[in-house]
């Protein structure tokens, strides 16, 4: 029986109940990794108890914990699927039967899957899902996209790799360039947070997918991974050298700490949720430096309780090859950064350290920006927040100088988690979209405006108007302050999440962003007892699963809510080994003028041997070249698949 462990801890003069949501005593079972116990709903996400108000803080991401159920085998309702990923077993008729369709000119694998809006990205014919997706064109070449994705095709999730040199026309892939490093921390230095012992084994699994390119032509991936039964994680950025245009990156080393910005072996660490960044003005005293940024959770080693979940950041100068210390980056604010120490008494109350999803973008000066979700609000908020931190890169990697010297964070704007959806995936309720029946996040995503070395804009999803929306919000001045949050969207009666921003590079003004819509269920701001659940044959309570489709929206500056039009097919919900998880984010890229590349994952194509493959639907990820929506449109109630 799972049983909640009351705590009091003390922050000024505020008295706040801690609760954790966790098998045993505030604790995961202490042979389990974090991310483990987390996807076996054994570690729950954090609850912050002030008053009458009981609200989640930010956890382990979608991703990283779908990644660790594939490799349990758990599904999304925590059973175990023996028959998922088996071998197919269908008979001659059957196989002939199938839609597969041959390879055609210029179509690598599975041509017939690339029926309807966009261009598949993976080339992976196994019926096994892609998702969560990131993308970026090459400022040296506006033609080369690089892109990557969660990819379950191995068995444990990886990050897959995908290259264009025609500027989206064709796709080619590369494998993670990961497999034959050793987990060794106690021979990574400063590379590591704790320096504790390694397992000298391969690690398991990969997620969280990123990518970048500097101002000469290299381009840069990054994921974090994980193994399955130690304690091992670490974060990796490898390097595409100029002339390869994505189409191959160097391997990690068997030891030591190139392309490695932290390694950790240890149950008190777990990294999470990494995003880079490369400093592609020329004219930059920067330009070509890397920066990574993640989430390190920190637990208690001895019971496994949650203790924070603070922001940390690296630089390199030699194009991903060394690496800064691992430095923490979130900061403190006397201001609206409250129960810092709730968890862990020797922390500061006033510390910024309930954070996930930290997104950087480096600005024409070479100072750096990151943002970053917070769940730091004051007591009796039921709300988080959006933060952002001022770094001013200084020094070299290569000779231990290096230094992100970030300052105090700033308040983009609110985080609205009032009355919000939460779904039962077999760990217990958790934030959801119950129509398509998903995890999601209020992650941020951030894009500056390369004409203009002070203009940034950032974009989140929130639950302000009883549906989750687009949110915007715009600093002038580098980060320090920011303007009124404005809705992206011009639709209701539609849920709206992962958005994903780029602004054109010689379109002054000019704002591409990106996301999912899916139809809503009766009642969604009314969180049933346990969660919804989707509604089964054996007539479970829940919701009927509806439909969703992907957007593209478009418009100079401020001027939101923002035209957009359809750019998928309407596709089902991810079902079978899928359910439950379609990625933490999507992706956008503007290479020029006004010619907008957006990539997502859809369930467009059947799987003809369902059940074999545990899936009736496959997951595949799809891009565009689409002229962005301009103007600012009209508000209405929207509908799936039009506008």
């Amino acid at each position: 029986m799972r049983k909640a462990l009351l705590g009091v801890a003390a922050s000024g003069c505020a008295v706040a109940a801690v609760v954790f949501g966790v098998t045993t005593a505030g604790s995961a079972r202490r042979s389990d990794p974090p991310i483990i116990a987390a996807a076996k709903g054994e570690l729950r996400a954090p609850r912050l108890a002030t008053g009458k108000v009981v609200r989640p803080l930010p956890f382990i991401s979608s991703g990283t914990i779908s990644a660790a159920s594939d490799a349990l085998r758990l599904g999304a309702d925590d059973e175990r699927l023996d028959e998922a990923d088996g071998g197919l077993i269908v008979s001659n008729q059957a196989i002939g039967a199938a839609d597969l369709g041959p390879t055609t000119p210029g179509t690598l694998g599975c041509a017939r899957r690339d029926r309807g809006k966009g261009v598949r990205v993976n080339d992976d014919c196994s019926f096994r899902r892609q998702a969560e997706e990131d993308i970026a064109a090459g400022p040296a070449n506006p033609r080369d996209l690089l892109a990557g994705q969660n990819d379950s095709r191995m068995g444990f999730n990886q990050c897959w790799i995908d290259y264009s040199t025609d500027n989206g026309v064709h796709w080619g892939e590369v494998a993670p360039p990961f497999r034959q490093h050793l987990n060794s921390p106690e021979l990574d230095g400063e590379n590591s947070i704790l320096g504790t012992p390694g397992t000298l084994h391969t690690y398991d699994a990969a997620s969280d997918p990123a990518v970048a390119w500097d101002s000469q032509g290299r381009g840069f991936f990054s994921c974090i991974a994980f193994d399955v039964s130690d304690f091992a994680s670490m974060v990796w950025v490898t390097n595409s050298p100029k002339g390869a245009e994505g189409s191959f990156f160097f391997n990690l080393p068997t030891t030591g700490t190139t392309f490695i910005p932290v390694e950790d072996n240890s149950p008190a660490i777990a990294h999470d949720k990494e995003f880079i960044v490369a400093d592609m003005f020329p004219s930059s005293p920067n330009h070509d430096n890397v920066y990574v940024t993640w989430t390190v959770f920190m637990f208690d080693p001895d019971t496994g309780a949650f203790l924070s979940s603070p922001i940390f950041g690296s630089m390199s100068t030699d194009h991903a090859r060394t690496w800064s210390k691992p430095a923490e980056i979130s900061g403190t604010s006397s201001s609206f950064c409250f129960l810092g120490d709730a968890f862990d008494p020797s922390r500061d109350p006033h510390a910024c350290d309930f954070n996930q999803g930290a997104d950087p973008v480096v600005l024409p000066n070479g100072d750096l920006v990151v943002v970053f979700n917070n769940g730091n609000t004051p007591p009796g908020n039921p709300n988080a927040q959006q933060l952002a931190v001022h770094c001013k890169p200084t020094g070299s990697s290569t000779d231990g100088t290096a230094s992100l010297n970030c300052g105090s964070p700033s308040l983009i704007g609110n985080d609205i988690l009032q009355n919000e959806p939460q779904c039962d995936f077999g760990r217990g309720p958790e934030e959801c979209v119950p129509g398509p029946w998903i995890r999601t996040n209020d992650f941020p995503r951030v894009i500056t405006h390369v004409n203009d070395p002070s203009t940034i804009y950032v974009v989140w999803q929130d639950y302000r108007s009883g549906e989750y929306d687009i949110q915007m919000a715009r600093s002038t001045d580098g980060g320090a302050s920011w303007g009124a949050t404005k809705t992206v969207n011009p639709d209701t009666g539609l849920d709206h999440y992962f958005p994903a921003i780029d602004q054109s590079p010689d379109d002054k003004g000019r704002l591409g962003v990106a996301y999912f819509r899916s139809e809503r269920v009766p009642n969604e701001n009314s969180t049933p007892d346990g969660g919804f659940t989707p509604a089964d044959e054996g007539g479970q309570p829940g919701v009927e699963q509806a439909s969703s489709d992907y957007v593209l929206a478009g418009g100079l500056d401020l001027a939101a809510p923002f035209d957009f039009r359809v750019i998928s097919p309407v596709f089902p919900p991810p079902d079978g080994v899928q359910a439950g998880f379609n990625g933490d984010y999507s992706g956008i890229t503007i290479p020029r003028g006004n010619e907008c590349h957006p990539i997502w994952s859809d369930t467009r194509n059947a799987d003809p041997f369902a059940p074999a493959n545990g899936v009736a639907n496959d997951e595949d990820v799809f891009t565009d070249r689409i002229t962005c929506p301009s103007g600012k449109a009209r508000p209405g109630v929207g509908r799936i698949g039009t506008r």
